[in-house]
């Protein structure tokens, strides 16, 4: 499930911005980090399968204080252009035919004459 939130965090200067960012990016699942707010104290994580607990937390312990501020699903309009597409038919199996045909398989060999050799 395709996610946005945003997290506001305390941050003293552009080497903590950096830093965060670093962080957020680095997380697996996260497509795009983008800072928001008038004084760029919070980031806007959109991505599929990351946690927004485990974001945070990372955060806290490593730049400072960090506010988990909202959490929504993305998505909406994919769901809707899914539905459009057309699915191919489905083939069924003629009944009358076996699903599998045995046919017998002519054997070949092939016998080599080994002549050992002795040395005298």
């Amino acid at each position: 499930m395709k996610q946005t939130i945003v997290v506001k965090v305390t941050m003293n200067g552009d080497k903590s911005r950096s830093k965060a960012l670093k962080i957020v990016v680095g997380l697996s699942g996260v497509e795009s980090a983008s800072l928001k707010g008038d004084d760029k104290s919070q980031i806007e994580v959109t991505g599929d399968g990351f946690d927004p607990v485990k974001l945070t937390s990372k955060l806290r312990k490593s730049v400072g204080h960090t506010e988990l501020v909202s959490v929504s699903a993305v998505g909406g309009e994919k769901k809707d252009e899914k539905k459009d597409e057309e699915k191919p038919a489905a083939y069924v199996w003629p009944y009358n035919q076996p699903l599998y045909v045995h046919q017998a398989v002519p054997s070949y060999g092939y016998v080599q004459q080994y002549d050992p050799c002795t040395i005298i």
